[in-house]
C-alpha cells in the first residue's frame, strides 16, 4: 500500500506538515453523514486561461477531477488559488438545485473570514465542515452508499519545478 501523498513544499509551508492529512481527515469525517462528495483543490495562482475568474477555474477543476461522475450529482469542490487570494465553492447540479448559491456564499464567507486572518488550514477545515452540513441536510448517508471520489487533497501544477521538488 502506498504511503500518504507527498505535497509540494509550498503546500506544506501553507498548511504545515500535518495540514494535508487534517484536510483528508476532515473530508472523511464530513462525508460520514452524507452520500455527497467533497474535494479540495489548491493552486498557487489562477492559470491565465481562467482570466482571473476563480469560479471559472473551479468549474474546470471540478470537471477534470471527475466530480460530475457521482450517481446523485452531489459533489462539492472547494477551490483556493493561494497567491491570488481567490476562492470558489462549486456544487454539482444535484446539490446545487437543492442548496443554491446561498449555501456556497455562506461557505465562502466563513472561509474568507479565516483566510483574512491568515488561518488557511482553519479556513479549509471550516469550509469542509460547513459543506458537509449542507450535503448531509440534502443527501443523508444511506446504508448502501459508497465513497465515489477520493478524499485526498488535490493540488494544481501551477508551481515552479523547484516548488514541486521533494524537500
Amino acid at each position: 500500500m502506498a504511503g500518504p501523498a507527498r505535497h509540494p513544499r509550498w503546500v506544506r509551508r501553507l498548511l504545515g506538515e500535518a495540514g494535508p492529512a487534517a484536510v483528508v481527515d476532515a473530508i472523511a469525517r464530513a462525508e460520514r453523514a452524507t452520500s455527497g462528495e467533497i474535494r479540495v483543490h489548491l493552486e498557487r495562482r489562477l492559470p491565465r486561461r481562467a482570466a482571473g475568474d476563480p469560479l471559472r477555474r473551479a468549474r474546470e477543476v471540478f470537471a477534470a477531477l471527475g466530480m460530475t461522475a457521482t450517481a446523485a450529482r452531489n459533489g462539492v469542490l472547494i477551490y483556493l488559488a493561494v497567491d491570488d487570494r481567490r476562492l470558489a465553492v462549486v456544487g454539482d447540479e444535484g446539490i446545487h438545485a437543492r442548496a443554491g448559491d446561498a449555501a456556497w456564499a455562506r461557505v465562502r464567507d466563513l472561509m474568507v473570514e479565516r483566510l483574512r486572518a491568515g488561518r488557511v488550514l482553519d479556513a479549509l477545515l471550516a469550509g469542509i465542515e460547513e459543506v458537509g452540513r449542507v450535503l448531509a441536510a440534502h443527501f443523508p448517508r444511506r446504508p448502501a452508499d459508497v465513497d465515489e471520489l477520493p478524499d485526498d487533497l488535490s493540488v494544481g501544477d501551477g508551481a515552479s519545478a523547484d516548488d514541486r521538488a521533494p524537500g
